[in-house]
């Protein structure tokens, strides 16, 4: 049997402690050297403090706290620690202090030394602002020149920075009340995270204007602060309702189509069994996506595998092409191998049916017009139904910053992964909601065109903003692209929450994961590469996988709009198809969840995906989506569910 934790999040070692504080009127998260959800009442302030220290790459060097001590008392406290940030050539080590009194004044500093000589790109403190307590509201931003700057929080992403040359940042937080954060040590400036999925805003230093990477000398002493105070009238603290009397609701009517919802192919390279093929039927797959670099020689054998996968599943490809600056060549080339597949016959292969071509370049974050106009010239000679789009293979920070050529495309499309900036479980959460902000921002420069996201992984495939070559793994460790989360319980979990959002957001495609092995929905038959670091269970379906086959089997239905009460702790969604409807429920939290669930019929059938029957869905995922659950009257629309921590709830109307 899988150890409990490998259930729930894909590894043993146990989730960092958390310690509730308070600072006067303000309540607050302590977390292995960080501050979290800041709050006054119910209103968050803030969504985190912490210390980055990044290197040339942009990677985050993980910390290893030691020495804390703790001073807690009923209205403030007093933390101190030492922490190395230590990989590769990096050696850093800084002291941190954290207090906060009875009056709501916090102070975090930390004061560091370089104990090596290393390439950073940052290093210091960030500070993020939440998303939906701030997004369109009014603030005031204090420049390094002692000028005060009247703002606004960015309702839509902002593609570039929005304040610049801070030494402090106000906005209200209730009639009267501001709360001000103000930094030494270095000169800070605001990004908008939602370009990578962070719900925040984050305020950060050293400046993106200055050259990087830097390097930093051996002896160099880095120091900084960060001062949280309330200005104005404080109301006197009311009980938080957090972790109490959660409520899930469903709307009333459906608010458009199902997306369509695809796969990729697996980049390991083995072959689909027969066994995988029909466990893959059961997803209702709408299509298969390939990636193909045209300057590479080996993209034949690639096509043909995809197109031979997508034919046995009965679908038809998402095809990925890079191209050099020889695309002409490269086009005319690929139309070339398409035609002769096609001429040859079923004996010589299978003709690749494409419903989308995705444009990119190899030198280009987003595509632009010229490459857009050449592979219509020429893809359109093989099939003039498939729809050609174009956007970015990376970020929604790319295709903001280089906006598509809206009139030359069908469709634009942008990937996601949560994992840019930060990588725990609860930031993966707090990614969800801010995924549907690029699909709103999206829409304000995309002319009406649909919007395919593809593909959506757990973490990034490749660093677009590198500056040197990633590392390679060590011996024993798993490749970077690769999240032992996939095969987990909170895989599912997250991966039910990407839907709600994106499929709330009236996407045109998705495309999740890839179709088996580590990155995928299922595991191979022959195991995992590294079965003591990813560790799942040979010829096994991962959790998610019947997240997606729940949703697929209302393919072609509508979707329905949800609201969570408390959506860090529990979300889902909910499809309606043919008079019959359905709510995937997901507790995203570790800790157990009571839910009122609201508007569903007089009867349901509840199937529960937790830590007790966990393995064998995935051992027999067959046997496991044969079982209807237990059918449970509700009182006037409203059930109470109960769930186990990471558990999925799949409701169905009877």
């Amino acid at each position: 049997m899988l150890p409990k934790n490998v259930l729930y999040y894909g590894k043993e070692e146990p989730l960092p402690e958390q310690r509730e504080l308070r600072a006067g009127p303000l309540s607050l998260v302590y977390e292995e050297g960080d501050l979290r959800y800041v709050k006054l009442g119910d209103r968050e302030i803030l969504r985190r403090v912490y210390v980055a220290i990044r290197d040339r790459n942009w990677d985050t060097i993980p910390p290893v706290l030691s020495n804390v001590q703790m001073n807690i008392a009923a209205d403030s406290f007093r933390i101190t620690y030492d922490v190395e940030n230590k990989q590769g050539d990096i050696d850093f080590f800084w002291q941190g202090t954290i207090t906060g009194d009875a009056h709501g004044t916090i102070t975090f500093a930390m004061d560091g030394v370089a104990r090596s000589t290393f390439l950073r790109n940052r290093i210091g403190f960030c500070i993020l602002h939440p998303i939906r307590e701030c997004a369109g509201q009014p603030c005031s931003v204090e420049k390094v020149d002692g000028t005060v700057e009247q703002g606004t929080f960015p309702k839509y992403i902002s593609p570039h920075q929005p304040f610049v040359d801070m030494r402090a940042i106000s906005h209200e937080v209730a009639p009267g009340v501001w709360a001000e954060v103000r930094f030494t040590g270095d000169t800070f400036e605001m990004e908008d995270q939602r370009n990578w999925t962070d719900a925040s805003y984050k305020t950060y230093c050293t400046p993106l204007s200055l050259p990087f990477p830097v390097e930093v000398k051996k002896g160099t002493e880095i120091s900084q602060s960060v001062t949280l105070s309330l200005k104005g009238e404080v109301p006197e603290p009311r009980a938080e309702s957090r972790g109490a009397g959660l409520t899930f609701s469903l709307g009333q009517s459906p608010s458009g189509p199902l997306p369509r919802i695809g796969l990729g192919v697996a980049s390991h390279g083995q072959p689909l069994s027969q066994k995988e093929l029909a466990r893959l039927k059961a997803l209702n797959l709408s299509h298969l996506r390939v990636d193909l670099n045209l300057s590479q020689p080996d993209y034949e054998s690639a096509l043909r595998r995809a197109a031979a996968e997508a034919s046995a599943l009965g679908v038809p490809l998402e095809i990925a092409l890079t191209l050099s600056d020889a695309a002409a060549d490269e086009l005319k080339g690929l139309v070339t191998v398409l035609e002769q597949a096609s001429s040859r016959g079923p004996a010589h292969g299978v003709r690749p049916t494409v419903c989308t071509w995705l444009i990119f370049h190899v030198a280009e974050k987003s595509t632009t017009e010229k490459w857009v106009n050449l592979a219509r010239k020429y893809l359109t000679r093989y099939d003039p139904e498939a729809r050609i789009g174009a956007g970015t293979n990376a970020f929604f920070a790319e295709l903001n910053r280089g906006r598509p050529p809206v009139g030359m495309l069908d469709l634009v499309s942008y990937s996601i992964n949560p994992q840019v900036h930060a990588f725990d479980n609860a930031s993966l959460v707090e990614t969800l909601e801010a995924q549907a902000s690029t699909v709103e921002s999206a829409r304000q420069f995309c002319g009406g065109l649909p919007l395919v996201v593809s593909p959506v992984t757990l973490k990034m495939r490749f660093n677009p903003n590198a500056t040197g070559p990633e590392p390679e793994p060590g011996p024993g460790e798993l490749p970077w692209q690769v999240d032992e989360r996939q095969m987990s319980l909170f895989g599912a979990g997250w991966t039910a929450g990407s839907l709600k959002y994106l499929l709330e957001s009236s996407v045109y495609s998705i495309t999740y994961y890839e179709t088996t092995g580590w990155l995928g929905v299922m595991e191979t038959e022959k195991g995992s590469p590294l079965p003591d670091k990813f560790r799942s269970l040979p010829g096994s379906v991962f959790p998610l996988f019947h997240v997606l086959a729940d949703v697929g089997e209302f393919a072609g239905g509508q979707v329905i709009p949800t609201t969570s009460s408390d959506t860090l702790q529990v979300d889902g969604l909910a499809v309606r198809k043919d008079g019959k409807t359905r709510a995937i429920l997901a507790n995203l939290s570790p800790e157990p969840q009571q839910v009122t669930v609201q508007n569903l019929g007089r009867r349901v059938r509840v199937r529960r995906l937790n830590e007790t029957n966990a393995e064998e869905a995935m051992l027999s995922p067959e046997d496991f989506r044969a079982g209807e659950g237990e059918t449970l009257q509700t009182s006037g629309g409203v059930l109470e569910l109960s769930l186990l921590p990471y558990a999925i709830a799949r409701i169905d109307t009877v």
